[in-house]
């Protein structure tokens, strides 16, 4: 693995406990306490259940071995390189060409494509794309996306409950104008620059499953031309943008919403696909 990007991982969690610390000293115990319970309570339901939400999300189906015997072959091959416990395999009625998987462990992982990307990719390119996602599996990047998740929710809330207190005067026992300022900053600046530093971790996590999936096939190649076909084709059928699907974004191993470019690229889940293959054919791992 990536000594690299785990340490990147790691520093992006550590400053995103930095700003929750922060936060914390200027909110007091009793608020933040409220903030962490509601958030974790959240968050741990999303976890253990997070394979069902978004299997049934996208209306996935179990795939048949008998009519997806090639794809069975392939999730088996790649769990066993990997030495894991092959997932579920499902299957979802999309024309967008895309993959994801789910599942707190990999005991109860799944792995899910769409038809459009079975149809779409070389048996070379779907064995890149499922040992993405197989090593998204291996790496624990659920537990890790959570805890992520679980961080910046907290300073969410905290950020709505500080704009709630700068209608009855702030902090307290600080100076007013002061107090004002803080709670400008901390609702208004906190939660932006948590969710850019969420959304970091998701391309960091990217970026290590991308290496994991070339060192346990001893190629890169077929999982980097996948990624150029996946982007090509999501142009055409992008998914439609609501707050369910944005929720979601980070599974797949491609961003079901298209390209972003410019400062936008901050709040992208993935990272470019460009850099993407020029990693996975250069080896810079």
């Amino acid at each position: 693995m990536s000594i690299g990007n785990q340490f990147k991982t790691a520093a992006l969690l550590a400053g995103l406990t930095g700003l929750l610390l922060w936060i914390g000293s200027y909110w007091g115990a009793s608020g933040l306490t409220i903030a962490i319970i509601f958030s974790l309570g959240i968050n741990v339901v999303s976890f253990w259940f997070s394979d069902k939400i978004a299997l049934r999300m996208y209306r996935a189906s179990l795939a048949t071995e008998s009519e997806y015997s090639k794809l069975h072959e392939l999730v088996s091959e790649c769990a066993r390189l990997a030495g894991i416990p092959k997932p579920r395999v499902y299957v979802i009625s999309s024309p967008q060409a895309n993959a994801f998987a789910t599942g707190a462990t990999p005991k109860r992982a799944a792995v899910a494509c769409t038809t459009g990307i079975i149809e779409m990719l070389s048996e070379d390119e779907l064995k890149g794309v499922i040992a993405h996602e197989v090593a998204h599996i291996k790496n624990y990047d659920t537990l890790t996306s959570t805890v992520a998740a679980t961080i910046a929710g907290i300073i969410s809330y905290a950020a709505f409950m500080a704009r709630w207190a700068a209608l009855f005067g702030g902090f307290g026992g600080r100076d007013r104008n002061e107090s004002g300022l803080e709670l400008l900053v901390l609702a208004i600046l906190s939660p932006i620059v948590a969710t850019i530093i969420q959304l970091a971790i998701s391309r960091s996590r990217e970026f290590q499953a991308d290496a994991s999936a070339a060192q346990s096939l001893h190629s890169g190649e077929g999982l980097a031309s996948a990624l150029l076909k996946l982007e090509s084709n999501i142009k055409h059928h992008p998914f439609r943008a609501n707050s369910t699907t944005q929720t979601t974004a980070h599974l797949f191993i491609s961003n079901p919403f298209g390209k972003m470019h410019g400062l936008v690229r901050l709040f992208s889940t993935h990272p470019p696909t460009s850099e993407r293959v020029l990693k996975l054919r250069s080896g810079q791992f």
